[in-house]
């Protein structure tokens, strides 16, 4: 059973005839958080900024593919998804509170949807700014903020101006020795066994590769800064 097939059977199994009502008992069960859990939460919220846009695109239904291995045959299924979440008279913040609350002790994995929805929204080539404004309110209510949202950003949007120390959550004043062992402390953090730990689905093994892309940058600039 792939994983869209997995989705389409928690939502009947749970009963409930919306993606929030879904997201809702999640956030009740004890044993709630797997696999599918995560692709819930970020099909969910990512139909939601969609919705800013008024339609689904090839280009979002694409941006799944990227992360979820399904055929032609499936494509549909990302899109009845995406409309039932559409559909919800539940806004996006009360997604972001719902998922927040799923992951409550698990800030990490938060921190891995928001990198998804950082992918989704720029999957068209453009970041467009309503899409930006939601990806601040998803940050903030997941509590990514300092060196983790520089980096999801520098990931996704371009290092840009964005000062390298921000990037590796370091001091302007760190010795070498310090400098390298935040970048160890990154690199292991990123570790697909370490995401396959935190729930992540293994199709999405991939977001941390541009997170690590962002981290490797901003060490290798230090560095050189340094010599």
């Amino acid at each position: 059973m792939n994983i869209l097939d997995r989705i389409e059977t928690a939502i009947r199994g749970a009963g409930k005839r919306s993606l929030g009502g879904l997201l809702e008992t999640l956030a009740t069960q004890k044993q709630r958080r797997d696999a599918a859990a995560f692709s819930i939460a970020l099909i969910a919220l990512s139909a939601k900024m969609a919705k800013a846009d008024g339609v689904v695109t090839d280009d979002e239904v694409e941006a799944f593919r990227d992360f979820f291995q399904f055929g032609e045959q499936d494509a549909g299924k990302v899109r009845m998804v995406y409309q039932l979440a559409q559909q919800d008279v539940a806004g996006f913040d009360e997604y972001l509170r719902r998922v927040t609350k799923i992951f409550a002790d698990a800030p990490a994995v938060l921190e891995d949807v928001l990198d998804c929805l950082f992918h989704i929204a720029v999957a068209d080539g453009v970041a467009h700014p309503r899409e930006l404004e939601l990806l601040d309110r998803a940050a903030r209510a997941f509590g990514v903020k300092g060196a983790a949202y520089h980096r999801l950003k520098a990931a996704h949007l371009g290092l840009g101006e964005d000062d390298p120390y921000l990037i590796l959550g370091i001091e302007h004043a760190a010795s070498e020795d310090e400098i390298k062992a935040a970048y160890r402390d990154l690199v292991r953090d990123h570790h697909p066994d370490i995401l396959i730990a935190r729930g992540v689905p293994p199709d999405l093994l991939k977001i941390g590769e541009g997170r690590m892309a962002a981290i490797n940058t901003a060490y290798e600039q230090i560095l050189t800064d340094l010599r």
